[in-house]
């Protein structure tokens, strides 16, 4: 049995006394080697902007009235913060909102917020929705949300990027994407020019795809500023517990944000920070100054190996492209990590909602397709119904 294919049941009876003894630390080893007073600052991409290396993601329950996650993350100088129109339908706009007025500080704080539409009207019309919700005058970046398709960077889009800045409703413009599918989508970047910040999925379980490599490297090269998201790269807890993780300097998720930020070509991450714990948690591992071991690099390459048939990378254009384009994959399967990781039960079945039925169907010969080129080995018939199970 190899590791990437190992079964969820053999995986943890097998390993279950081991990880019985194993200890997690707390953000207090991290904490006891601060490297200064606040959280350090990079220079995004070539536009000459500081910013803090790790950013507040929003697509979480923000307090109206007094958010302490944001309150702590601007007191310690996480001053960034990620929205979008579709997080809480404009509930997170409107926290954010009334934050900005009780620091009157708007100045120093960098806001990011993004717009589903892929039509030019449609991304037009969201940004000034944002400004409205947000009420302010302006966005420091303002992204397409979740490009897919090199065709997306069409001439009108670039076009779209140098009015908004012009206007001054945005000081920056770009794109995220939360799939594997965003290398072609990079490197149209920087042949076509005109995207300040891509904002993207790149976390420790991706260190050897030779082709995201390139396209990192493009980007960089291009000027680009790059920011990664989806830094926990999580699969359900109890494989992750059992695989393990030990280290007297970090927690595992303070190893996987320091895993990344061990990339120089990253100018941020942005990081969902759902409660003051992990505020705290997230913040001192930006602080410290001490790298990760090659023991503890190894031990994040095991827990990818050993739990890899269970994160999807979100290369719909393998998968999805053998099933004949009949069955939706990338998308069930994400939605099933928000369920079953994050703790987003009601978003996770509200997207899966909106996948169309005739696509959420499949026959055995189709994923049997899929299941081949799946370079996660990921058994996708079985986790597809689980996701019907759970999200339907």
């Amino acid at each position: 049995m190899s590791d990437k294919n190992i079964d969820r049941r053999s995986f943890l009876k097998g390993a279950t006394l081991a990880a019985a003894s194993l200890g997690v630390p707390t953000a207090a080893a991290a904490e006891r080697k601060p490297s200064s007073a606040k959280v350090p600052t990079k220079q995004l991409g070539v536009t000459g902007i500081q910013i803090p290396i790790i950013e507040l993601g929003t697509s979480q329950t923000l307090d109206a009235v007094y958010d302490k996650k944001m309150h702590l993350c601007y007191r310690e100088g996480v001053t960034m913060i990620d929205t979008a129109l579709v997080y809480g339908w404009g509930a997170s706009h409107r926290a954010i909102a009334n934050f900005l007025q009780q620091i009157d500080d708007r100045q120093n704080m960098f806001i990011t917020s993004k717009s589903e539409s892929t039509r030019v009207s449609g991304l037009r019309k969201g940004l000034d929705e944002c400004l409205d919700e947000l009420q302010i005058d302006n966005l420091d970046l303002y992204l397409m949300h979740n490009a897919t398709n090199p065709k997306m960077l069409d001439p009108d889009y670039i076009k779209l990027g140098d009015e908004l800045r012009k206007s001054g409703k945005t000081k920056l413009f770009g794109f995220s994407c939360h799939g594997r599918d965003i290398i072609p989508v990079m490197n149209k970047a920087v042949r076509v020019g005109g995207i300040d910040v891509i904002l993207f999925r790149y976390n420790f379980r991706q260190y050897g795809d030779l082709e995201l490599n390139r396209a990192i490297d493009a980007c960089k090269k291009g000027g680009i500023g790059l920011i990664a998201m989806k830094a926990m790269a999580s699969v359900p807890k109890e494989l992750e517990q059992v695989a393990g993780f030990t280290s007297d300097n970090f927690t595992l998720a303070q190893a996987k944000l320091k895993s990344i930020w061990a990339d120089e070509r990253i100018d941020c991450i942005n990081s969902e920070m759902d409660n003051v714990k992990r505020v705290r948690e997230n913040i001192a591992a930006a602080r410290s100054t001490q790298e990760l071991t090659a023991g503890e690099s190894h031990q994040l390459n095991r827990l990818a190996a050993l739990t890899a048939g269970y994160y999807c990378n979100g290369c719909a254009s393998l998968c999805e492209k053998a099933a004949g384009r009949r069955t939706a994959i990338a998308d069930p399967l994400r939605f099933l990590m928000y369920y079953e990781c994050y703790g987003k039960q009601s978003r996770a079945r509200e997207l899966y909602g909106k996948i169309p039925e005739h696509l959420k169907g499949f026959e055995p010969a189709q994923i049997a397709r899929a299941e081949a080129v799946c370079p996660q080995g990921i058994k996708i018939r079985e986790r597809l119904a689980a996701a019907r199970e759970l999200l339907g």
